[in-house]
């Protein structure tokens, strides 16, 4: 059984081409300006088989075109490896494009096997120096490291994405030791930069959470294109996702 808090049928934003998307429940992390808060607690979730997903993927199939995607996002969707496998087991030998969306803090024999049936890892990345990283998720950036460095050696292709967050992830020595730090990658295809912005502040709000964040403004084109133009020193596609 997998723990679902959600799903989205015909999702045609931040990730890759239109797809199915089914949102896990559970994070280890929790994030200063997460966008699904009500999706870190161990609660609130409805059990699904592996027949019930794959039977949903099939429903809408035919707006898929001449391709088909799937992606498990979270949460943390790597919490629940051991009960994804036969779910990516069975997209891949029907044909299914598949796709992780993590934050790469988890790892163990069942997250590398599950890797295993994975075309795509959309790795988010909060901030590359481990000190400015544990502030804005409560946990050291090791394992995230750790995580790009594996998919690297093992020749899986990834996304970055980074929340570019003023004054807390925009810092040109930061993006700076971003693309020093990946430049290299070959397995890298893109980088993301992810404009904060407050339209999920409400979810913290509903579940009695504060909101660190309140007075943080989002950044302006400017900003954003500054980071780019930093980025864009030595890796080769980097895109700003509206």
């Amino acid at each position: 059984m997998i723990k679902i808090h959600s799903i989205e049928t015909f999702w045609a934003h931040e990730w890759p081409w239109i797809r199915v998307v089914f949102f896990t429940q559970w994070c280890l992390m929790k994030c200063l300006y997460c966008h699904n808060p009500d999706t870190i607690p161990l609660d609130g979730w409805k059990n699904y088989e592996v027949e019930t997903l794959m039977q949903t993927v099939y429903k809408w199939k035919g707006y898929f075109w001449t391709k088909w995607w799937v992606t498990i996002s979270g949460g943390e969707c790597l919490l629940q490896a051991k009960e994804l496998i036969p779910l990516f087991k069975r997209l891949k030998d029907e044909g299914f494009h598949t796709c992780l969306d993590t934050n790469g803090y988890i790892w163990s024999k069942d997250v590398e096997e599950l890797l295993e049936y994975t075309d795509l890892v959309l790795l988010d990345i909060k901030h590359l120096h481990d000190p400015d990283h544990v502030e804005i998720t409560w946990v050291s950036n090791k394992h995230t490291l750790d995580f790009a460095n594996y998919l690297e050696k093992n020749n899986k292709k990834f996304w970055i994405r980074h929340v570019l967050v003023p004054n807390f992830t925009d810092d040109k020595e930061h993006l700076e030791d971003m693309w020093m730090y990946f430049k290299n990658f070959k397995n890298l295809e893109r980088f993301e930069i992810l404009p904060y912005h407050t339209l999920w502040v409400h979810k913290w709000e509903n579940m009695w959470w504060e909101y660190k964040l309140s007075h943080v403004k989002s950044p302006t084109l400017e900003q954003q294109l500054s980071a780019k133009s930093i980025l864009e020193n030595y890796l080769q596609v980097v895109k700003i996702r509206g």
